[in-house]
C-alpha cells in the first residue's frame, strides 16, 4: 500500500508531520518520532519576541552588579551561543541526525527580522521554512489590511530571498481567509498550514491572576481546518496541510477526503507518547484496506467542494441539515 504523499515538493513517505513544539529540541526523542515514522518535522518555531526577552534578561542578569563593584565589569563573558545562533546550532543538529526532511519555523515581529531570520534558517539547511503568521491583535485603532498586507510583503521579500520552498500557517481569524490565502497564492506561496492553535489565557478567579494554560487538541477540533481544505482543494497550487485535532488515523483519511496532502500532529503525541504516529498510521492503512484504496492519490480530495455535487456543502450545510432533519436531532438530544 502506498501512503507517500508530495508536500511543498518534498517526497515524503506518509502524510503524517510533526508539528512545530518542544519536541523537536530533543535529538534523541526527535528519533524516537522517526522511528515511529514521522515523514517530516517542523522545528520548533523561532520567535523574534522571545529572543527579545531572553536577551534583555541576559544582559539583566549579566550586568546586574555592574554598579555595585566596578571590577565586575569584565567578568562575564560575551555568550555566543545563545538567541538565534543557540537556535540555528540546534537545527543544524536535527538536521545531521535525521534522515526525513526538517521545516524551519518562524514567527517574527519586524519586516527586517523576518527576511534575516529566513535566510539564516535557509542556510542553516532547512528543507522548507514554515512562516508563522501568528498575530493577536490588541489595540483597536489597528488597521486589519495593514496587518494582511504586511504579511503579503513578508512572504514577497522572502521568497526572494530563499531557495527552499515557502509554506505559511495562518490562524482562522481572517475577515476572509480564503480572499487572503489567494492573495498569498499570488505572491507564490508554496504551501498552506491550517490552521494555528492560539493559547488563550485563563484567569484563576481566587489568586486573581492570569494564567496560560496548554491547551491541547480534542476530538473534533479537526472540524475547521477540514472545512477549509475541501473549499481550497483544486483552487490553490500551494500543497494544503491541516492542523489541530488530528488524532486518529480516521482524522488523516478524512482531511485528505477533502483535498489536504498532509497533516500536522502535535498534541496527541503529548498525550499518547511518540508510539502515537505509528497508531495513526497502521488506521490510515487498515481504513484504506477496507476501502480498496491502495494509494493516496486513490481518494485525496474526493470529498472536497469542486469534487461534490450538492449545492450547500462547505457552505451552510449544518443549518440546512439541522432544519431539514430536526425531529431526528430531538429524538437524539430530547429536551429535559
Amino acid at each position: 500500500m502506498n501512503i507517500s504523499t508530495n508536500y511543498l515538493g518534498l517526497k515524503l513517505k506518509n502524510p503524517v508531520i510533526v508539528g512545530a513544539c518542544n519536541l523537536s529540541l530533543d535529538i534523541s526523542k526527535a528519533k524516537e518520532l522517526e522511528e515511529a515514522g514521522a515523514s517530516a518535522i517542523v522545528f520548533k518555531s523561532l520567535f523574534e519576541e522571545q529572543l527579545n526577552l531572553e536577551a534583555a534578561q541576559l544582559s539583566e542578569d549579566l550586568h546586574q552588579y555592574d554598579d555595585r563593584h566596578a571590577e565586575m565589569l569584565n567578568l562575564f563573558p560575551n555568550i555566543e551561543h545563545s538567541g538565534p545562533k543557540a537556535h540555528l546550532l540546534a537545527l543544524k543538529e536535527l538536521k545531521e541526525n535525521v534522515s526525513i526532511p526538517v521545516i524551519a519555523s518562524l514567527n517574527c515581529i519586524y519586516k527586517e527580522s523576518w527576511e534575516e531570520y529566513a535566510l539564516h534558517l535557509a542556510n542553516a539547511g532547512a528543507d522548507a521554512l514554515e512562516l508563522n503568521f501568528y498575530a493577536t491583535i490588541t489595540d483597536a485603532d489597528k488597521d486589519p489590511h495593514e496587518i494582511e498586507n504586511l504579511q503579503v510583503e513578508v512572504l514577497k521579500k522572502i521568497k526572494g530571498k530563499v531557495k527552499i520552498p515557502v509554506s505559511v500557517k495562518l490562524s482562522p481569524y481572517y475577515t476572509n481567509p480564503l480572499a487572503f490565502i489567494k492573495r498569498l497564492e499570488e505572491i507564490g506561496a508554496d504551501g498552506y498550514v491550517l490552521f494555528n492553535r492560539l493559547f488563550q489565557p485563563d484567569i484563576d478567579v481566587w489568586e486573581e491572576v492570569l494564567q496560560m494554560p496548554y491547551n491541547l487538541s480534542k476530538d473534533g477540533d479537526n472540524r475547521l481546518s477540514l472545512r477549509y481544505m475541501g473549499l481550497l482543494s483544486g483552487q490553490v497550487k500551494g500543497s494544503l496541510v491541516a492542523n489541530t485535532g488530528i488524532l486518529k488515523g480516521t482524522d488523516v483519511a478524512a482531511s485528505i477526503l477533502a483535498g489536504a496532502d498532509a497533516v500536522q500532529v502535535v498534541s496527541t503525541l503529548y498525550k499518547n507518547g511518540t508510539s502515537a504516529i505509528n497508531t495513526i498510521l497502521n488506521e490510515l492503512s487498515d481504513w484504506m484496506n477496507k476501502k480498496g484504496y491502495s494509494s493516496i492519490d486513490d481518494f485525496k480530495g474526493k470529498m472536497s467542494k469542486t469534487s461534490l455535487k450538492q449545492p450547500y456543502a462547505y457552505k451552510r450545510a449544518q443549518y440546512v441539515d439541522f432544519l431539514m432533519k430536526a425531529s431526528e436531532f430531538e429524538n437524539h438530544y430530547p429536551v429535559k
